[in-house]
């Protein structure tokens, strides 16, 4: 399967084009994108691995047309550009870009209607299995337990809180019968009040090389229940993107996420 990889000189780009290089009983590195200006164009892509592949980094989008699928980790306005072009050339998608706004979403929504995408805002199998176990405590402990949730990231990370910990966030709303929309609090600052029942906390963190902490807390009376993932790797991340990219490899045009990528159902 060939890959075109966007962003591949950022942290995320530079550890999906080694996993894929290791994978190369079934990947091979088409194309590598990066952003009109970029210091790196021209370059090699895995240079910074003491390789040579062949393939040199481009800002040049059409190129895309030489992959079977694309992989992208960038940012919301770069997924989007890119993905018009994976519809106009027929590639398929994996987008793990976070910070879309709802009429990205709607795009997104929109594309897939053409070519399949796999969209998630975390590929790690460890955090996917969390969503499922977050799931199954909101609906066990409903509103008798306070919902908070606490996330952490590298001080690069320029959205927040990280698309994770919002969809953990949905998952426990809906779960208790809401919208996020509705039981959401992003910020407490002076004199709050009491805490709202049914509402749910997010606190965010970022400093140094953290690469990803999220922790869902249920407080009760007397007792609590947390889960949590810790990310210690990108390559986590950069692995269940290869799956992802596999499961589409036999699709029909659809919206899919690592949900469907696992067979969680």
């Amino acid at each position: 399967m060939k890959l075109a990889i966007a962003g591949c000189s950022g942290r995320m780009g530079r550890m999906l084009i080694e996993a894929a290089l290791a994978a190369a009983d079934d990947f091979s590195i088409a194309v590598a994108l990066e952003r009109a200006g970029a210091p790196q164009i021209g370059q090699d892509c895995s240079v910074f691995l003491g390789r040579h592949t062949g393939v040199t980094i481009t800002s040049d989008v059409s190129s895309i047309e030489q992959a079977d699928v694309l992989i992208d980790f960038t940012r919301p306005e770069a997924t989007l550009q890119l993905l018009q072009a994976c519809v106009k050339h027929g590639v398929r998608a994996v987008i793990g870009t976070t910070g879309f706004d709802e009429a990205g979403r709607r795009q997104i929504e929109q594309a897939a209607r053409s070519v399949p995408v796999v969209f998630s805002p975390n590929m790690s199998v460890g955090v996917n299995v969390a969503f499922r176990l977050v799931e199954l405590a909101a609906r066990m402990l409903s509103e008798d337990f306070d919902v908070e949730i606490i996330e952490a990231h590298h001080h690069h990370k320029v959205d927040a809180p990280s698309g994770t910990s919002l969809r953990l966030g949905e998952l426990v709303a809906s779960a208790q019968g809401h919208s996020l929309q509705q039981v959401a609090v992003h910020a407490r600052h002076g004199v709050t009040g009491p805490r709202q029942p049914g509402s749910i906390g997010f606190s965010v963190i970022r400093g140094g090389d953290l690469v990803g902490d999220h922790t869902v807390m249920f407080a009760g009376t007397g007792e609590r229940v947390e889960i949590t993932h810790r990310a210690s790797s990108r390559m986590t991340y950069a692995l269940g993107a290869l799956r992802a990219a596999r499961f589409l490899a036999q699709r029909e045009p659809g919206l899919y996420d690592m949900r469907d990528v696992l067979g969680l159902g």
